[in-house]
């Protein structure tokens, strides 16, 4: 097999806060892995959060070629996957972008999706929630309302802000039909979490997203134990580890391929989490669709997604498509392997 890498920037539609800080652009990397005539496609999107650039991730892949090009059945992902982890515990972007691409490049080779390959049902995916990124009030409330009026029913709503509150009260008067999910990024104290939450349940919010640090276990244990409304982990929940560690303080596993490192630890995670009693939202970096699409075949394995990443994305920024579309349904159809265009 063959592998080749490339650097693709993205510039996003709007400014992107949550409660770390902003961007208007971002890098990911694309592998193209070759084999009999066919060729799969998979990308990383890395996360400082997690100590990962689009510099460290080329510079991982090239330590992964050997590897990678070494491998004579490329339906070996299990033994490949095991392998990339052997040799690079971290870097999970990196490794996930190989995953993508081998997974792309079966479905190539069979001229299946990978949703038929699992067998998956189709229609069992839910609709993407799309994303409200911090800004002031008023700017809050127009963004939740272009989205409605695209067809987005589920918003999650980026907290984390001296004034909460008032966001969320103009996104909710904006859209009053929506249904809301409310997203920390850790920002909030144990307390400060379930005073939030008492208030935030007469909006009937679904769900709140990481309210407190990832290294307060026990402040998390605190929210989930006092708390009106389910608390969901992404922070927390970073890997396969992690699903039994949280499953006695959170209601929802927020996976994340970038996080976990490939479709195949994906799934392990997936069956961990409902295993241990616990609900599965399958999220996302900002990505290409390249990385997207990966996503959205897994999707029927999960109670929510939150796969908006290349939806934030200006509209001539992305040089691929998926199945992920405007309005948030996902559409698994026979496109082979990720199902890019």
């Amino acid at each position: 097999m063959n592998l080749s890498v490339e650097r693709v920037s993205l510039e996003l539609a709007e400014t992107f806060t949550i409660s770390r800080g902003s961007t208007d652009r971002t890098d990911n990397v694309v592998v193209r892995i070759s084999d009999g005539g066919h060729e799969g496609i998979g990308a990383a999107a890395p996360s400082t959060h997690y100590g990962e650039t689009a510099a460290t991730v080329e510079a991982a892949i090239e330590r992964l070629r050997p590897t990678v090009e070494a491998v004579d059945d490329p339906f070996q992902v299990e033994r490949v996957e095991r392998e990339l982890a052997h040799e690079l515990g971290r870097n999970p972007a990196a490794r996930c972008a190989v995953s993508i691409a081998l997974h792309d490049l079966v479905g190539r080779h069979t001229d299946l999706p990978l949703w038929r390959y699992w067998g998956l049902d189709p229609d069992a995916a839910p609709d993407t929630s799309y994303t409200v990124g911090i800004g002031d009030p008023e700017t809050m409330a127009d963004r939740a309302r272009r989205a409605a009026d695209a067809g987005y029913g589920t918003l999650k709503v980026k907290v984390g802000t001296d004034d909460d509150r008032a966001r969320v009260d103009a996104v909710a008067e904006a859209v009053p039909d929506a249904t809301l999910r409310l997203d920390a990024n850790e920002a909030w104290t144990p307390k400060d979490a379930v005073r939030n939450a008492e208030w935030l349940a007469d909006y009937d919010v679904e769900f709140l997203e990481q309210p407190v640090p990832a290294a307060d276990p026990e402040g998390l244990r605190y929210v989930y134990e006092h708390s009106p409304l389910p608390v969901a982990v992404d922070e927390s929940c970073v890997t396969l580890p992690d699903v039994p560690a949280v499953a006695d303080r959170a209601d929802v596993a927020v996976l994340k391929l970038m996080k976990c490192g490939g479709l195949v630890e994906a799934r392990r995670m997936v069956h961990a989490a409902r295993a241990h009693g616990l609900d599965v939202m399958l999220g996302c970096m900002i990505e290409t669709d390249a990385a997207i699409s990966a996503g959205a075949q897994l999707a029927p394995l999960c109670d929510y997604v939150d796969l908006d990443g290349s939806l934030l994305l200006d509209d001539d920024s992305d040089p691929y498509e998926g199945p992920v579309r405007a309005g948030g349904h996902i559409d698994l159809d026979d496109q082979p392997g990720i199902g890019l265009r």
